[in-house]
């Protein structure tokens, strides 16, 4: 069974740096896709970076500059380093996985193109940012 574990949140001001975590179990695949997504109540679930098992990345216009997705992949677990944060990035930070990624799908889920319940089959239960101005 494959579960995601995301650690690295906390409270920030404004121009701070985080670095989130997701540790992945129970991964058998030698070709995958990942991806952070944020969601703050009310709203839809947002992309914001993705990366596929041989490191290649997309990130959504938001994140473009400041964030930065990467992961060691021996070790099943990926970052996000967030810099120079901002208020409106206060979010609950998800990571997810998928197994079966198409040639479009890191793009996909950045630009939220398609529902992310159904480009990604496994979800972590998030970990909270909040950014303070």
């Amino acid at each position: 069974q494959v579960q995601l574990m995301e650690s690295g949140g906390g409270s920030v001001q404004s121009g701070g740096s985080l670095r989130l975590s997701c540790a992945a179990s129970g991964v058998s695949w030698s070709a995958y896709c990942m991806a952070w997504f944020r969601q703050v109540p009310g709203q839809e679930r947002e992309g914001v970076a993705a990366i596929d098992s041989v490191g290649r990345t997309a990130y959504a216009e938001s994140a473009k500059g400041r964030f930065t997705i990467s992961q060691d992949t021996g070790a099943h677990v990926l970052y996000l380093q967030m810099d120079n944060l901002k208020p409106e990035d206060t979010a609950m930070y998800v990571c997810a996985i998928e197994a079966h990624c198409t040639d479009g799908h890191l793009v996909a889920a950045t630009t939220n193109a398609q529902r992310p319940e159904v480009m990604f089959s496994f979800w972590g239960r998030g970990t909270q940012v909040t950014v303070s101005a």
